[in-house]
């Protein structure tokens, strides 16, 4: 079997808001059915004494019916999260390709998001122009909206 990617996972304390920031800014679309996990198998697995966790797979835009999804979760009991920085190691922003850039960072504002940085445009050589911003979910994970121009 080749190798295909299939989620990114996004733990919060509101998987029900975070879901639908992205279903309203994003159009990702739910794939049932919710989840409801526990038990020994799960602390097992993730390595989390106690696991157990609720939320959703959504399945992004513009891949069809088989393409990956964000699966957003929330543990019954969380450590807290350090303040998101675009330059902190580990994974770093989700980043969705739009129409207009401008429109949907005021859907992402107007839906309980924030603007991190500025709207730039930009020559890429070789690749084209790209137009982009960071912008953050209601939580504060970092997201790139971008429209390129080849």
């Amino acid at each position: 079997m080749p190798i295909r990617y299939t989620h990114t996972n996004i733990i919060c304390a509101d998987w029900r808001k975070i879901a639908r920031f992205y279903q309203d800014v994003f159009k990702c679309v739910f794939v049932p059915p919710e989840r409801d996990q526990r038990g020994e198998w799960l602390a097992r697995g993730t390595g989390v004494p106690g696991a157990a966790l609720q939320g959703v797979h959504l399945r992004l835009p513009g891949y069809g019916d088989n393409g990956p999804t964000l699966e957003i979760y929330s543990y019954e009991n969380m450590l807290d999260k350090p303040e998101p920085a675009a330059n902190r190691q580990g994974f770093g922003h989700l980043a969705f390709e739009v129409d207009d850039v401008a429109a949907t960072l005021e859907m992402v504002m107007a839906n309980g998001g924030r603007l991190i940085g500025e709207v730039i445009t930009r020559e890429v050589p070789g690749a084209g122009t790209i137009t982009f911003a960071y912008a953050a979910d209601p939580e504060g994970n970092i997201l790139e909206i971008q429209k390129w121009v080849k």
